[in-house]
């Protein structure tokens, strides 16, 4: 399974941003079990849980993004996206997206999210 991430960008405290993280190498029965999690990486912090989402949907959020940040994918189009909203300075990083299945872990290379304040 190879995953790609895009999206990233230059955007204004208080914007909007959608980040997307397609799957290439894999079927699309096999991408929609294969739970899927967006992880941010700041410059001098250790990479850390942003948002994943399970084969059925269900989505699971770091405190710090809650009600601002919504994952969800589209199994058909093998892509999970990530829409960030009311994004804060502190949201800054490199994003990356990675896949889980049957005890092994893929992931795709970062976009890099800058929020200007």
């Amino acid at each position: 399974v190879q995953l790609q991430a895009s999206g990233g960008g230059l955007v204004q405290a208080g914007g909007s941003l959608r980040l997307s993280c397609a799957a290439s190498g894999t079927s699309g029965s096999i991408f929609s079990i294969t739970y899927i999690a967006w992880y941010r990486q700041a410059p001098g912090n250790e990479r850390e849980l942003v948002a994943g989402i399970s084969s059925g949907g269900t989505g699971n959020y770091a405190d710090s993004v809650k009600g601002r940040f919504t994952i969800s994918r589209d199994n058909a189009k093998k892509t999970v996206y990530l829409q960030m909203n009311s994004v804060k300075p502190e949201d800054t990083a490199v994003y990356y997206c990675k896949g889980s299945l049957g005890g092994m872990d893929y992931w795709g290379k970062g976009t890099l999210v800058t929020v200007s304040s």
